[in-house]
């Protein structure tokens, strides 16, 4: 099989796991002992800090190790919301649900939330972000980029808006660490989401970046760990492979948009050659470089996925409850037709895919297509 479903999750990559390796044959100290087992396991979370700080342009000592995105997710938000107690937060309508179910809740809970608009490219206008913003704004909460259309949004400036108001600003960069260039300080982020799985490295481990300035509430209470922000004994092993692939996506990211940026343009070529009517959902080229979200004229996404079942993996945005097909609610936000949002495939490209992979894809894809 194909594999072009790199947003779901990545493979680990060769240097991962024998890091991770060496590390579970060797290295079991608890990171908090005094004794040498524990100082070496200290050292191999340290480095690894190091290494995911350096891939975002951070201090070590602002990177806090958490289980995944949605912990660091739910981290950043819930830990605002109860330092200020009440308020009003800004995000967008398509964010990721481990963003808005925690806002869902906190509404829930007294306070107030603003959904923004996007256009039919999947952006949010920091205009129309400014003039949201109210008094009693604590936090505003937009991702990097999108998971389904992988459309990147105008971080930099949002960033700037929340920076000269003085409101907290978090980002979801799940999917765009490791795959496009991110920097904390031009993003003017004051949090930022980092998921280990999504570049290659292991599940069950990410991180969310705190500027030093920024202040939180824990949303978990026991000993000191992570500067008093997470506690309980840290996954050192996982944590050593996340660091792993920091390092390598240091080294390889130039590389890695320039080669999936060509393999995405050639996937879309052969296709649209060969089937009319089909549509790019999302901005042609704001968006990230491995990310393709298609809608086939005609038939359902995912029924042409089950076609392909045994050749390609890829998915949809749509969800399927008792044999009856829901639109993805992103696409639906961008001012897609249920038939066009129903009819959509996202096609996600990683750093080991090759030309002759997607060649083949096309044609299977075109065939699977035509026989519906």
């Amino acid at each position: 099989m194909i594999y072009l479903d790199n947003n779901a999750t990545t493979p680990l990559a060769a240097e991962v796991i024998r890091a991770m390796d060496k590390c579970l044959r060797t290295n079991f100290g608890n990171p908090s002992s005094g004794h040498s087992f524990g100082i070496t396991a200290r050292k191999t979370v340290e480095h690894a800090r190091e290494k995911v700080a350096g891939l975002i342009g951070a201090s070590p000592d602002e990177i806090i190790f958490t289980s995944g995105g949605t912990e660091a997710n739910n981290m950043a938000i819930f830990g605002t919301a109860k330092r200020f107690g009440s308020g009003h937060i800004i995000t967008s309508s398509i964010e990721h649900p481990s963003v808005l179910k925690p806002l869902k809740y906190l509404e829930q809970h007294g306070f107030s939330v603003t959904y923004l608009p996007v256009d039919k490219y999947g952006f949010i206008s920091p205009a129309s972000l400014s003039r949201h913003i109210r008094k009693d704004t604590i936090l505003i909460t937009v991702m990097h980029s999108n998971n389904e259309t992988g459309v990147l949004q105008p971080i930099g400036k949002i960033g700037s808006i929340a920076r000269e108001r003085r409101i907290a600003f978090h980002t979801d960069a799940a999917q765009s660490v490791g795959k496009v260039p991110v920097n904390v300080k031009r993003l003017n982020a004051g949090l930022l989401t980092i998921v280990s799985h999504k570049f290659y490295g292991p599940k069950g481990v990410g991180a969310l970046y705190k500027r030093k300035d920024v202040k939180l509430e824990p949303l978990l209470y026991g000993a000191s760990h992570e500067n008093g922000m997470r506690p309980g004994t840290e996954n050192v092993c996982s944590i050593a492979g996340f660091g792993t692939a920091a390092e390598i996506a240091v080294k390889e990211l130039k590389d890695r948009v320039r080669n999936m940026k060509r393999l995405s343009g050639l996937l879309y070529d052969e296709l649209r050659g060969q089937i009319p009517g089909i549509k790019l959902n999302g901005h042609p080229a704001k968006r990230l470089p491995n990310t393709l979200n298609i809608s086939f004229p005609g038939v359902i996404g995912s029924v042409l996925l089950e076609k392909l079942e045994n050749e390609i993996a890829a998915s949809t945005g749509s969800a399927c409850h008792e044999g009856k097909h829901t639109p993805s609610a992103v696409l639906k936000a961008m001012g897609l037709s249920d038939e066009q949002a129903l009819s959509a495939v996202r096609l996600s490209l990683g750093r080991d895919t090759t030309e002759q992979q997607i060649k083949k894809a096309a044609k299977a894809i075109v065939r699977a297509y035509r026989s519906l």
